[in-house]
């Protein structure tokens, strides 16, 4: 078919005539055919960390860490400024290259995901989440659903987009700009475009770090709920009264190394805490708080 020149109105330039192509009906998107990730039972090993080394700008950040992450479980990663949490977090994530050692995440090494799947597999909430465009809550909640396009889980993304912000209590401010909210309101965003994601492995670096104390207890609830339901929840906390109240394991960093990991009521020590945080610390039984449970309180005056 050939395009042809007619005489417009306005003087005698010409105006292109561009062949219309036939109509063809609408067809529905085609699914992505790639492999779904399937559920780990609670128990079973969702990502690990074997004898990991990771380098930063020449300098060493992590040594020879040694970390499951389990299913069922929510995952405490403590210990003082610089000594590594958010590194590790981050490679467990898949987005730091070992320099040694291995890190899996599922059935192979995280290198090895293409990042379509790999967003499929774990969701990651970092410590600052800053937008440059005018988008509402709802639609910044709404990426966390990316992963799941052209796939069947597609179906599901109104749901779970509607559960994320119920759980965060920022369905009420939904249709607010993001760019307007306080911090403490961004980060309960933040952390619902995470939920809504709807990954077994989720890994959140100090999601209680801008929260009054109400939000705090919500976010911890929350991460509880996910382990319960069957997710591995790793959670980088400053808080340690928050991480023995909550975390079923903690790993205890320091310099580098994971010096303690186990069940709260193990690795929280007065002794072990005093020399790391080099600060002297406190631990006592927590009152009417149940079997196990202690308070961390540092020794003041």
């Amino acid at each position: 078919m050939k395009t042809r020149w007619t005489h417009g109105t306005h003087g005698t330039h010409g105006t292109l005539q561009v062949p219309r192509a036939p109509w063809t009906p609408w067809t529905p998107r085609a699914r992505r055919p790639r492999a779904l990730p399937t559920r780990y039972a609670p128990g079973e090993t969702v990502a690990e960390a074997r004898g990991l080394h990771l380098e930063l700008g020449g300098r060493e950040v992590l040594s020879g860490v040694d970390l499951p992450v389990r299913a069922g479980e929510v995952l405490a990663l403590v210990g003082p400024n610089g000594a590594g949490k958010s590194t590790l977090l981050a490679a467990l994530a898949g987005d730091l290259p070992p320099t040694a050692g291995e890190l899996r995440i599922g059935d192979r090494p995280a290198t090895a995901w293409p990042a379509p799947a790999l967003a499929q597999h774990r969701a990651l909430l970092p410590q600052s989440a800053t937008l440059s465009f005018p988008f509402t809550v709802e639609e910044v909640v709404r990426m966390g659903r990316a992963p799941w396009t052209g796939t069947p889980y597609e179906d599901e993304d109104d749901a779970a987009i509607a559960a994320a912000l119920r759980a965060t209590e920022t369905a009420p401010f939904a249709a607010r700009p993001f760019s307007a909210l306080s911090g403490g309101e961004r980060a309960r965003v933040a952390l619902a475009r995470v939920l809504a994601q709807s990954t077994q492995l989720l890994l959140l670096d100090e999601p209680t770090a801008a929260l009054d104390l109400r939000h705090q207890e919500l976010v911890l609830r929350v991460c509880r709920s996910r382990a319960a339901a069957g997710d591995a929840v790793v959670v980088v906390l400053h808080d340690l009264g928050l991480a023995a109240a909550h975390a079923d394991r903690t790993a205890l960093l320091h310099t580098g190394h994971v010096t303690a990991d186990g069940p709260p009521s193990e690795v929280f020590e007065a002794r072990l805490l005093s020399e790391v945080y080099q600060h002297p610390v406190e631990v006592w039984p927590h009152p009417g708080a149940g079997e196990g449970a202690v308070w961390v309180v540092p020794v003041r005056g």
